[in-house]
């Protein structure tokens, strides 16, 4: 769908085709209106606070109770950056909340209708804020661990979690509450998004890796990193913390201990195509 210039290009995910599908059927396609429209509200305020960072975005693709931004940037952009990008979503249910109260003292829409968007309204706000990856609550528990971890560490132990919180939804589900078909299917599409992201994981690193050997990355501090000369480049880049600059230090059976810069780390591995020897090989060569 082409919206206009201001506005970024939307998708529809076949899971929200079988939504509408199912609203037909069930006769609540005015509850899939009102999720659609607070759904759109939320991605747009992630989108317009990217677009004030000057984010490069392709589309957003809108599924129940969320959507994702299409973008190359997270991960590279400053943490701060990215958690306003991300709480950016949660606060337009604070403006939705203050537009459904004006509506209601106006008395211009029905009470019912206003009950029902106040629901979902909470409903999307609280799941969007669970600790599952894409929702924002992932998105902002993955900042706050790639600013204690190594970026690739941070990153794992979020998708690996999210997977497991998925199937703890789907468990707790089935022995203590109700079963509904819209949070079965939901719980089963995010644990097949984390399924996909751990297939990915290498690309989602090695781009993450690429934008730092093009200078394309946020930098607050020099951070340094002990290796053996034993190591390969892609052992070194699995401590590559975000928002730092790493000194590399190479330690060799007698004690010596040679200097690497991360950028020559870099220039080794993407210049160089040096993917199958030690780090302790590739300093040598270094003046």
């Amino acid at each position: 769908m082409t919206l206009p210039k201001f506005l970024p290009t939307i998708h529809i995910h076949p899971v929200l085709m079988a939504f509408v599908v199912i609203s037909f059927l069930t006769g609540t396609f005015m509850e899939l209106i009102i999720i659609l429209s607070i759904v759109f509200l939320h991605e747009l305020g992630h989108y317009f606070m990217a677009q004030r960072f000057k984010w490069r975005i392709r589309s957003v693709m809108l599924w129940v109770f969320g959507g994702v931004m299409d973008t190359d940037e997270h991960g590279n952009r400053p943490i701060r950056e990215e958690v306003l990008v991300t709480i950016a979503g949660p606060f337009q249910h604070i403006i939705i909340y203050i537009l459904l109260s004006f509506l209601s003292n106006g008395g211009v829409v029905p009470a019912s209708v206003i009950e029902l968007a106040v629901y979902y309204n909470t409903i999307i706000l609280v799941f969007n804020l669970l600790p599952i990856w894409p929702l924002d609550g992932g998105k902002l528990l993955f900042l706050g661990l790639s600013a204690l971890l190594p970026y690739k560490k941070a990153y794992h132990a979020v998708i690996i979690f999210s997977m497991v919180a998925s199937l703890s939804f789907l468990f707790l589900q089935f022995l203590f509450y109700p079963f509904t078909l819209s949070t079965f299917l939901i719980m089963i599409f995010l644990f097949m998004e984390n399924k996909n992201e751990w297939k990915q994981r290498y690309y989602v690193f090695i781009r993450f890796l690429l934008k730092r050997y093009e200078g394309n990355s946020s930098i607050k501090e020099v951070y340094p990193i002990v290796v053996t000369h034993e190591n390969s480049l892609m052992d070194v880049f699995s401590f590559f913390r975000r928002e730092k600059k790493h000194s590399i230090y190479i330690t060799f059976p007698s004690s010596e201990r040679k200097f690497m810069d991360e950028s020559d780390c870099l220039q080794s591995y993407f210049h160089g195509k040096n993917y199958n020897k030690t780090i302790g090989e590739i300093v040598e060569y270094i003046p």
